[in-house]
């Protein structure tokens, strides 16, 4: 990260300097994705007080971090954190809409690849498949008879709302014909 300094009224010492190298440098390890950035420190005095200001252009978005103190490595530091902070935000929202719509797709097939191959080969695969049912919270609550009447001859389970219960109930076809009720 390229940092440059205005308003500083004299140097920093160099363990003070080394330090700050420090902070920017793992801030330039969270920015510097695709090229270098540059930042730019502005510092000034007014009266006793050290005021910091630390801004910096990262995916169209300028990041600014202000701090203010008595000691001017307490200024930039507290502008540094400030300026992190932003920094982490601002890379969780990027990632968040920028990711591609595909990545889910080609897994999933990539996943179900080796089975299908299996079965045109005429054998199983090795591994169980897990389908994932979601359910809509909509449906309206229903009694065990409703239940049955909603199992229909291809259906070997059913999950539901019990309507006096208020709770969670599956209902399972066995093999001899018969029913299992699991009540949650």
């Amino acid at each position: 990260m390229k940092v440059t300094y205005t308003g500083m009224p004299h140097s920093l010492p160099p363990k003070i300097q080394q330090k700050l190298d420090g902070k920017f440098a793992k801030l330039a390890k969270l920015l510097d994705g695709r090229g270098e950035r540059e930042a730019h420190v502005i510092v000034a005095q007014e009266r006793r007080m050290c005021c910091a200001e630390i801004t910096l252009q990262f995916h169209d978005h300028k990041l600014v971090g202000k701090g203010s103190d008595m000691d001017l490595f307490t200024a930039l530091s507290m502008a540094l954190t400030k300026l992190d902070s932003q920094a982490v935000k601002q890379r969780i929202k990027w990632r968040a809409t920028h990711r591609r719509k595909d990545e889910g797709v080609r897994q999933s097939s990539e996943a179900e690849a080796p089975a299908s191959r299996a079965r045109q080969r005429g054998g199983e695969s090795e591994g169980k498949r897990i389908f994932r049912v979601n359910g809509d919270g909509r449906r309206k609550p229903m009694t065990l008879d409703e239940a049955l009447l909603e199992m229909d001859q291809n259906r070997d389970y059913l999950v539901y709302r019990d309507a006096q219960r208020e709770g969670l109930s599956v209902l399972v076809r066995r093999r001899d014909g018969h029913f299992d009720l699991i009540e949650s």
